[in-house]
C-alpha cells in the first residue's frame, strides 16, 4: 500500500461575497462616470444652481467621489444591517430602493437643464441598480 501526502495550500482570496462587493462598487461608479461622459460628448451643461449656493460645474471627479461615497455607504450600511439581524440583506434592499427613489428629488428640484436632469438621474439609478444587484449576497 502506498500513502500519497499531499499538501494544501492556501491563498488569499477575498470571499466571494467580498469580490461581489467590489464589483458592485466599480459597476456603479464606472456607470456615472460613462453616462456623464455620453452627456458631455452629447453636449450636456452640467452646471447646476441651487438656491443660497454659488453655481457649480459637475466634473468628472465629482462623478467619482460622490457616487464611491454613497457606494461605500450602503456598503456599510449593509454590514451593520447584516449584523444587526438575519435579514439585514432584505432590510437593506427595501432601504436601498427607497433611498434610491428619494434621491430622486433633489435631481428634479434643482436648478440645471434638462438634459443635466436625466443624466444626474439615470446616474442615481444606476449606483442603485449596481449596488442592489452586486452588494447582497446570493442565496445558495
Amino acid at each position: 500500500m502506498t500513502a500519497t501526502a499531499s499538501s494544501t495550500t492556501t491563498t488569499a482570496t477575498p470571499a466571494p461575497s467580498l469580490r461581489r462587493r467590489a464589483l458592485g462598487m466599480a459597476t456603479a461608479v464606472v456607470a456615472c462616470v460613462l453616462i456623464w461622459a455620453v452627456g458631455a460628448i452629447a453636449g450636456v451643461d452640467y452646471t447646476v444652481r441651487n438656491p443660497g449656493q454659488p453655481a457649480m460645474e459637475l466634473g468628472p471627479a465629482a462623478i467619482v467621489t460622490v457616487s464611491l461615497g454613497s457606494a461605500l455607504l450602503g456598503w456599510a450600511a449593509l454590514a451593520v444591517l447584516e449584523r444587526l439581524t438575519r435579514r439585514g440583506a432584505a432590510v437593506w434592499t427595501v432601504l436601498a430602493v427607497v433611498v434610491a427613489l428619494l434621491s430622486l428629488f433633489p435631481v428634479v428640484a434643482t436648478d440645471a437643464t434638462g438634459g443635466a436632469k436625466v443624466a444626474l438621474g439615470a446616474m442615481h439609478l444606476a449606483v442603485a441598480a449596481a449596488l442592489i444587484a452586486l452588494l447582497p449576497a446570493r442565496r445558495r
